[in-house]
């Protein structure tokens, strides 16, 4: 989970960055580094394997100055924990450095591209293509703007960049693409900092600026001017953060279940991240590493959660049944443990509690372990209980959930169920070659998927002023997106109180049929799948009765837009990783609904966060 500061201004930046770095070690990281424009007017670059008390130690051995400079946190996408990979890169010429959070989709075309034309790599990163990019512009007559902006049209992906120069060593370039994380800049007195996270920077001032999606900021110590990657000016206005701890980490967002769902690109960048090897297309999981011997060993995985990853498991028995070809079983938690369940030392129990202190997923666990079961979990809050008596983990890295309606917790556990069957489906060997590789490239476009859907909240809004009085709603889903529709339904009883039920779709004729009439939304997920056809029938049964249909729908489909009363899109996807984007705009209606009802969105009546009692 990768963290970013950035400094310009008269006092030495080092010290300022390496603050911020720390503090914003709470996300994560395997190597950290700087790079500041010397009093020569040269880039000095300091990089460290590991904890960022080693890059403090080596900076306090080989001492480093200057008033503008960038750091960097890094975990791993791209190229294994070292040296030569940790940020910040620098380019061929030396003149140009930049640190980067997210995935650059097509760096293999463009190193192929580069490495043609003459270009040397240090590297095994994706980042290292975008200063070889700019240098090229650069050495082509462009100044450090034009090259930026340039080098940028060329990547794709959600993406957040900072660059320096020592052409122009009293500026720092920032770019946002997509949704990989923010870029704040803020706004000091005769000084600026660049941050990814509000906490980096917060000491130095509380007024920041926003960066949205293809934007560029130009940030010297008199100020910030922001334009378009294409080079239109955008006037922006700081933004006043309180000092109060809660309210700075809300940000610009009404509620945190807001914020936490427009975090979703970059929790599940943070999740991708160290685990997915796009450059050999495989996966490793640093909690649960386990031989080819053991995965065949393995004859039944049983994935026990309660509420929203209950959800994630009935998702996580396509993705494991598909992948890795094991039979799974999904159970609640509450349930699991007074059925006297059949398991033995050749079952594994797959736990997922985003608290890890879920009272009914644990006692399932310990129910397990009684029964000679391996046990596994997903689980966020590291330290707790379910990580802790876990034999094997696999880290959420979602990040803090304070909303009690679970929303990034949610995706990136399908993310990890995702990564546990192509690492599962490798060790059993029923997934391997260039099938494995293009599960695995898969997810390199998954947070761009994601960005795109956010990109469009506007329209959540507008249904919410006209189905905010209803009572009812029913929600239709088939396969892996039926329980997509359950989880859709459970958000809206959560935070509006609006009774929803989820069912799936060819389960219409045998009841729930009855109940639609002119009064009630059917929101049917009808995205151009296998199943597509059986959801447009769905879908003209509800029309035939009088029903209203908000449908969720591909991109570009012309005819749902000529049976439903309203659409809503989302981007074409890999199947098997559908669901993480189709629940996204369930979420955003979901929670425009429940703001225009004026409910407590971040503690629902009756709820709470993590059930710790039975």
């Amino acid at each position: 989970m990768c963290g970013i500061v950035g400094y310009v201004g008269p006092q030495n930046a080092t010290p300022i960055i390496l603050d911020g770095l720390k503090r914003l070690e709470y996300r994560g990281y395997d190597s950290a580094g700087i790079a500041v424009i010397n009093g020569e007017g040269d880039i000095s670059v300091r990089r460290e394997v590991g904890k960022l008390s080693g890059l403090i130690e080596m900076v306090g051995g080989s001492p480093v100055s200057g008033h503008t400079g960038i750091g960097h946190t890094r975990w791993a996408t791209h190229g294994e924990p070292c040296r030569r990979n940790a940020h910040p890169h620098v380019g061929d010429t030396g003149e140009v450095a930049v640190v980067h959070n997210g995935i650059i989709e097509n760096y293999m075309a463009l190193r192929r591209e580069l490495e043609a034309t003459g270009c040397s790599f240090a590297s095994e990163t994706d980042t290292e293509v975008v200063v070889h990019l700019v240098e090229a512009e650069l050495a082509g007559g462009a100044d450090m703007e034009q090259a930026v902006r340039r080098a940028l049209r060329r990547v794709e992906g959600a993406n957040a960049f900072v660059f320096v120069t020592s052409r122009e060593p009293g500026r720092l370039f920032a770019a946002r693409l997509g949704n990989a994380g923010g870029v704040t800049v803020g706004v000091g007195e005769g000084e600026m900092f660049v941050a990814s996270d509000i906490p980096a920077i917060l000491e130095h001032t509380r007024d920041m600026v926003f960066l949205e999606n293809k934007q560029l900021a130009i940030v010297t110590q008199a100020g910030v001017e922001v334009s378009t990657i294409d080079g239109e000016r955008v006037e922006v206005e700081p933004y006043s953060i309180p000092w109060d701890p809660v309210a700075a980490a809300k940000g610009t967002y009404r509620h945190f279940m807001q914020k936490e769902i427009y975090e979703q690109a970059r929790a599940v960048t943070d999740t991708i991240r160290g685990r997915a090897d796009f450059e050999r297309g495989r996966v490793r999981l640093e909690g649960l590493e386990i031989s080819p011997e053991e995965a065949r060993s393995i004859e039944k995985l049983v994935i026990v959660a309660c509420g929203t990853s209950a959800y994630a498991g009935r998702i996580g028995k396509f993705m494991l049944e598909s992948l890795a070809r094991i039979p799974v079983e999904v159970d609640y938690g509450s349930e699991f443990r007074y059925r006297d369940p059949i398991i033995d030392e050749n079952s594994v129990i797959l736990a997922i509690t985003q608290s890890g202190e879920t009272v009914d997923t644990l006692a399932a666990m310990e129910e397990a372990q009684e029964k000679g079961a391996r046990l596994w979990s997903i689980v966020n809050v590291i330290g707790s209980q379910a990580h802790r008596i876990s034999e094997g983990h696999i880290l959420m890295h979602a990040g803090p959930e304070i909303g009690v309606a679970s929303t990034k917790a949610f995706t990136t556990s399908l993310t990890d169920l995702y990564l546990l069957g192509c690492y599962l489906g490798e060790m059993r060997g029923v997934l391997t070659g260039e099938r494995l590789r293009e599960h695995v490239d898969a997810l390199s476009r998954l947070p761009d998927l994601i960005g795109r859907v956010l990109d469009h909240g506007e329209l959540y809004e507008d249904l919410a002023h006209v189905f905010h009085d209803r009572e009812h709603f029913l929600y239709l889903g088939r396969g892996i997106n039926y329980p997509i529709a359950l989880e859709g339904a459970l958000k809206l009883k959560e935070i509006s109180y609006i009774h929803a039920e989820g069912y799936p779709a060819g389960e219409m004729k045998h009841g729930p049929i009855a109940l639609i009439d002119e009064s009630m939304p059917v929101v049917a997920i009808a995205v151009q799948d296998h199943v597509y056809d059986k959801m447009i029938s769905q879908v003209e049964q509800v029309k035939a009765r009088g029903g209203i249909v908000i449908a969720l729908a591909t991109e570009g489909d012309e005819r749902i837009v000529e049976k439903a009363d309203h659409v809503l899109t989302v981007p074409a996807c890999a199947s098997l990783l559908s669901p993480i984007i189709n629940v996204i705009p369930l979420q955003l209606l979901a929670y425009e609904l429940a703001v225009r009802r004026g409910c407590d969105v971040d503690q629902p009546r009756n709820l709470a966060k993590s059930v710790t009692v039975e």
